[in-house]
């Protein structure tokens, strides 16, 4: 059961990568308390915070911390957010070994509105011999053995303008997030 308050993580696109576009997550926390959001929680310098607040036009929300978060820092940055339903049908549909481990590599690719359709896989040059692919309403998720990383051909999508339309997490950050959602939602 869920609380008329809804619980959220925003997902910050290309931050902290390669020492540029740099957050610090301290002061991204208090730019998301200075927008009047409670148990908010930062995870790892990715770009990923977990908040609670009313406000339920995700569109209106997400434009709000962008403009926040380019007066605070300076330079603009893209907000896909995901509420607590939406993270744990991710999280439940996730098969237990699909994980970041020393053997595999599983992303889950979020997807911005105008690419998520299920079609969305013939967008993406993978080769069922050696990855697997699962969509799922608003994600993609991309499994594979790193002793084949270099042979997949989905890594190619990076600098496209499907690429820019997408935020990547590994699973592991997935479902450590989805436990802070659950804690942040227990009034």
């Amino acid at each position: 059961m869920y609380n008329s308050s809804m619980t959220y993580v925003a997902l910050l696109r290309g931050i902290n990568v390669g020492g540029n576009r740099k957050v610090e997550m301290a002061k991204l926390k208090l730019t998301f308390e200075g927008l009047g959001f409670e148990k908010v929680k930062t995870f790892i310098a990715s770009g990923n915070v977990v908040f609670r607040t009313s406000a339920a036009d995700k569109v209106a929300l997400a434009k709000s911390i962008e403009t926040a978060v380019e007066k605070d820092f300076g330079f603009h940055v893209d907000v896909l957010l995901r509420d607590l339903p939406n993270i744990e049908k991710l999280v439940k549909a996730l098969p237990d070994d699909w994980a970041e481990t020393k053997e595999t590599r599983c992303y889950a690719m979020f997807l911005w509105d105008e690419v998520d359709h299920p079609n969305v896989l013939e967008q993406l040059p993978f080769n069922p011999d050696i990855e697997d692919m699962k969509y799922l309403p608003g994600v993609v998720v991309w499994h594979i053995k790193r002793t084949n990383i270099t042979k997949s051909r989905v890594l190619k999508i990076i600098g496209t303008p499907f690429y820019k339309q997408l935020t990547m997490r590994n699973t592991n950050t997935v479902r450590k997030l989805y436990d802070l959602m659950l804690a942040a939602d227990k009034a």
